[in-house]
């Protein structure tokens, strides 16, 4: 039998995909952390819904996989792409123990691209996408990261950017990026992309360094061909503009 593994996108339920739909639909069977069971809960109705809290995702996959392996099709729901820091490994690292179960990754809109889209276009060129959170990356890992990336001169887009026990990794982020740019880059913060309190700001590094963001944040900081262009926040491909070949 069948599980889905499926990228919601950010939430709302028009950003869903074609064959995500079509995955929940034929599934009588949903799994997913509790928001995002909720988020679609305009396509669950009679359907059997199994949840579980943050840092219990191997049980949540082993349900589903479990729920396959007895006929049943299921899904895994997961915000954003199910294959950028979602279940789709997860699973896929679980599935030699059911042999019987097809797993089928359905993608969708990870937050780097819709929170890029909301601000303008800062992720036009070479990027590179970071998470701060330390729950299963040591942070002199993530530091070595964020030094490369920064070092190389890719816009970054950082995900899981704060929580209550990592209230300073914004900051301290910012500090490593700032060994090689400016505290006046163009930056960008988008929050709860495509749910209510949908929030988005363009701000310098400087800034950024001393905002608070939260869980639901995804933060995004230029590069020397990122521009603020007529409120918009957009990294130059470096094509030449008529005006200035004339």
């Amino acid at each position: 039998m069948t599980l889905y593994v499926v990228g919601i996108g950010p939430g709302d339920e028009k950003y869903l995909s074609g064959e995500a739909r079509a995955a929940i639909a034929a599934s009588p069977v949903i799994a997913g952390y509790p928001l995002y069971l909720e988020l679609i809960s305009g396509l669950t109705a009679g359907k059997e819904l199994f949840s579980t809290p943050m840092r219990r995702e191997q049980e949540r996959c082993a349900f589903a996989l479990d729920k396959a392996a007895s006929g049943k099709t299921t899904a895994l729901v997961c915000s954003g792409d199910a294959a950028v820091y979602g279940m789709a490994a997860l699973c896929l690292e679980l599935s030699p123990r059911y042999p019987s179960v097809e797993i089928r990754v359905v993608p969708g809109i990870t937050a780097a691209l819709s929170g890029s889209a909301l601000l303008g276009s800062p992720l036009t060129n070479d990027f590179a996408v970071i998470s701060l959170s330390d729950l299963l990356t040591p942070w002199r890992v993530i530091e070595k990261r964020l030094d490369a990336a920064a070092a190389g001169g890719f816009v970054i887009c950082l995900y899981n950017p704060s929580s209550k026990k990592r209230a300073s990794y914004l900051s301290k982020a910012c500090e490593i990026i700032m060994r090689y740019r400016c505290d006046k880059s163009v930056c960008g913060i988008t929050r709860s992309i495509g749910r209510g309190g949908e929030e988005c700001r363009i701000l310098s590094l400087s800034e950024l360094k001393e905002t608070e963001v939260d869980m639901f944040t995804t933060v995004f900081i230029g590069n020397e061909q990122t521009a603020l262009i007529n409120g918009k926040m957009v990294t130059r491909r470096g094509y030449p503009l008529a005006a200035e070949t004339e």
